[in-house]
């Protein structure tokens, strides 16, 4: 009858709990901290009560931001494989825009300077911390903030309608949510949602010591088992037999499952597929006004202007702002390489990027030498850091004397300088080899920049002619000649080239604001609570049937 009842009790979609590594002001590496936090104001703004659940890194200082110390503070059972153990943890309140920001507060979380990865301050107190790479306790990382977040739903009598888990380090909570005793029961009537950022191998935060993933987790034997991708616990695998999954575009989903693609994830999709898990597909949103040139001040540029009317007036004075700024190198922590002079009839092309394969700066690097020979006007500024030997290769190319006032090189990265070169730029390469959304061709359009991208994920978004150029075949040949092209249209017809500027920012705000990207989220939410109500009667008719 108490079965019955829990199915009885089920409502709508009310109280979201979002778990995330990131947050777009308080800590981000990637995507996920822009998700994280536009999704989460932007359903507070429909009326439903929303937290977010963190870490508390040792970067964040909680108090200069007004946050609280309210409990509870308790143990949560972190085991290894032979040895039994458990960790303390606390919490930190403030609500920002109306979300409830929860810091989980633990020793293994405040030590790390970084969201990911060590820094160099951690490097110099301990040298098996290297710089860049990943923490080596990632995995106990991810799994205490998922049972601290369990926990303080039990400790503080609150539970959410969903918890919506967001990317592999919060993948293994539906999972632990419906197979471990306690938190099984409570959570009757929660409801989970998956969310893949980047299913691309080392981005699962799986685990290839399948008993410290038993005994961290505390789940079953056959769950861990059975949760095995390429011989490790994948926490994609392991969540998503409990709750929905999706993914940050509906062409990267289809890639997922239906594509050779796959291979690039260790064919986590095809295996989702094989379960009969089916991935949904939700291209991300992003806030206009944000990153509007409308709005200099806010985005640190010297002028207004207005893509959308055609108005670029302010945009040259940025071009030129950009240009005195690199001539005497006023370009906050990074390191120039080569030049380029004031010529603003000519083309700008620009690229703000990490440097790896999977940006596909590889084939860019390969291109460039064939675009700067091709075309003796053209100026290409790129911002980014990554790949020594695709750094090593581009600056050793931006001080060629052939290229010489043709081709900047910055290394590092600044978001004041970003804006700058989004805003100064006629053209903004994305080469990706793969990508489950992008939100760079967005804030370029949005600055009259318009987007030359490899047609891959969500980046089919750019549409060849209409609000960007694209080409199809990952290689150099292929992006020499869609730059080409682009610059010819600059060149013989430029009225085309406004068209597309207006219609780029047109798409966003009618397509791609999260006020209408939430909506689908609201579903799946829905579809999250569905799922649930068929186990609850599911146990309710196994539950008669003992009578």
């Amino acid at each position: 009858m108490k079965t019955l009842q829990n199915l009885k009790d089920l409502k709508d979609v009310e109280s979201i709990w979002m778990l995330t590594r990131e947050y777009r002001g308080i800590a981000g590496a990637g995507g996920v901290k822009d998700v994280s936090r536009e999704l989460a104001e932007s359903l507070v703004r429909a009326g439903y009560k929303v937290s977010v659940i963190m870490p508390r890194y040792g970067f964040v200082k909680p108090e200069e931001s007004g946050f609280k110390t309210l409990g509870p503070q308790f143990e949560v059972d972190a085991n290894y494989t032979h040895e039994e153990r458990r960790e303390r943890v606390g919490f930190w309140h403030q609500n920002l825009e109306g979300v409830n920001i929860i810091f989980v507060e633990a020793r293994r979380f405040s030590e790390k300077m970084g969201v990911y990865t060590y820094t160099g301050a951690e490097e110099a107190f301990d040298s098996t911390h290297k710089k860049g790479e990943g923490h080596l306790d990632y995995f106990a990382m991810n799994i205490l903030l998922q049972k601290a977040a369990l926990d303080y739903a039990i400790f503080t009598g609150t539970r959410p309608d969903v918890f919506h888990c967001q990317d592999g380090h919060t993948s293994v909570l539906p999972a632990m949510m419906r197979e471990i005793e306690g938190f099984r029961h409570y959570f009757m009537r929660s409801s989970a949602l998956l969310t893949i950022h980047n299913a691309g191998l080392g981005y699962h935060q799986d685990v290839a010591d399948l008993l410290f993933a038993m005994a961290m987790t505390g789940l079953p034997r056959s769950i861990i088992y059975g949760a095995v991708l390429n011989g490790a616990f994948d926490p994609f695998l392991a969540g998503a037999t409990y709750a929905p999954i999706n993914t940050v575009s509906e062409n990267y989903a289809r890639e997922l499952q239906e594509t050779e693609l796959d291979a690039l994830t260790g064919w986590l999709g095809h295996a989702l597929k094989d379960r009969g898990i089916f991935i949904e597909g939700i291209t991300n949103g992003i806030n206009p006004d944000e990153f509007s040139p409308n709005n200099p001040e806010k985005l640190g540029l010297p002028a207004a202007f207005d893509p959308a009317r055609g108005d670029l007036a302010g945009k040259a004075i940025c071009r030129k702002e950009l240009i005195i700024r690199l001539l005497f190198a006023e370009i906050g922590e990074t390191q120039m390489y080569g030049s380029i002079d004031y010529n603003p009839s000519q083309p700008l092309i620009t690229v703000v990027s990490r440097f790896s394969e999977q940006k596909g700066l590889d084939i860019l690097d390969q291109a460039l030498e064939g675009l700067l020979a091709k075309d003796k006007k053209i100026q290409v500024v790129i911002l980014g850091n990554g790949s020594m030997d695709i750094e090593n290769h581009l600056t050793s190319l931006a001080e060629h004397p052939a290229y010489k006032e043709r081709l900047a090189v910055l290394i590092g990265y600044d978001p004041g300088l970003a804006n700058l070169i989004y805003a100064a730029g006629d053209f903004f390469v994305i080469p990706s080899r793969y990508e489950p959304c992008g939100l760079t061709d967005f804030m370029a359009q949005l600055m009259g920049n318009l987007p030359i991208v490899h047609t891959t994920g969500g980046l089919v978004k750019v549409r060849d002619g209409f609000n960007g150029f694209s080409y199809k075949d990952h290689t150099p040949n292929a992006l020499v000649q869609s730059v080409s092209r682009a610059l010819k249209t600059y060149r013989d017809s430029p009225d085309t080239i406004k068209e597309m500027q207006v219609n780029a920012v047109h798409n966003i705000y009618n397509n791609y604001t999260w006020d209408k990207v939430r909506e689908k989220y609201i579903k799946l939410y829905r579809k999250a609570m569905e799922v649930n109500k068929e186990v609850i009667r599911s146990l309710a008719s196994f539950t008669t049937s003992q009578k």
